[in-house]
């Protein structure tokens, strides 16, 4: 069964760090770019972080670069989101989702929803003093 999982979702008080894991099962993670994006209600899902397969370059939407870190462990079959300095404004539901074009990202933007094959469950950040 083809899938993604998230996992490390939290209570975190503001300035505090997180780690959240997206594990592929069914498929071989080293084949896709994987994108990280979150979700408040009532809002449109924003993307956050892209690691491309094709050479491991990474992108980070403006509201998180300098925080968040995406990596990759191949023997794992995981991608990482590296969270620090988190505020209240990084409060949502955080997705991964695969990609097997591979282009992993446009001018400023990750790619569409739609373009992406899977998507994991979500896991919940609340980052709250």
């Amino acid at each position: 069964q083809v899938q993604l999982m998230e996992s490390g979702g939290a209570l975190v008080q503001p300035g505090g760090s997180l780690r959240l894991s997206c594990v592929a099962s069914g498929f071989n993670l080293d084949y896709y770019s994987i994108a990280w994006f979150r979700q408040v209600p009532g809002k449109e899902r924003e993307g956050v972080a892209c690691i491309r397969k094709s050479d491991g370059k990474t992108y980070y939407a403006d509201s998180v670069k300098g925080r968040f870190t995406i990596s990759r462990d191949v023997g794992k079959n995981t991608v990482f989101l590296q969270m620090e300095h988190l505020k209240p404004e990084d409060t949502a539901v955080y997705y991964c989702a695969s990609d097997s074009n591979g282009s992993g990202w446009y001018p400023g933007r990750l790619l569409s929803e739609h373009e992406y094959e899977y998507w994991g469950q979500g896991t919940q950040v609340t980052v709250s003093s």
